[in-house]
């Protein structure tokens, strides 16, 4: 079932572009690296569970791009835009080949499962 997303024909057309554009250089900086990156995890200081992401993943030797956008006091509408794009509600979100698998707990999920090294080939 697709996740529901507010249709552009039920945004005014005076905001539209408020709306796009909203946060629009660090959404397209995430879009960019996803695109180049196998994976990518998107986190922020302080918080234990980008942390925990960038761990596992040196434990079992796949290279990452990581992307850190403030902490807890900074950055924080820029994290929101980041989460609204991609549906994600909290950090770390972690991409694998373009694909959104999660935050930390599914990647260690997939890890152990071994589905994340068939992901990556």
């Amino acid at each position: 079932m697709p996740r529901p997303i507010l249709d552009e024909e039920h945004i005014h057309p005076a905001v539209r572009e408020r709306v796009a554009g909203h946060h629009r250089a660090v959404v397209d900086e995430v879009r960019q690296a996803v695109a180049r990156h196998p994976v990518v995890v998107v986190g922020m200081r302080q918080n234990p569970y980008p942390r925990k992401a960038l761990r596992l993943l040196a434990q079992a030797g796949i290279a990452c791009h990581h992307l850190q956008y403030g902490s807890y006091f900074s950055r924080w509408r820029e994290r929101n835009a980041i989460k609204m794009w991609c549906g994600w509600p909290t950090l770390p979100i972690v991409f694998v080949k373009g694909v959104l698998i999660g935050g930390a707990d599914d990647l260690q999920r997939l890890l152990a499962s071994g589905e994340l090294q068939r992901m990556l080939g």
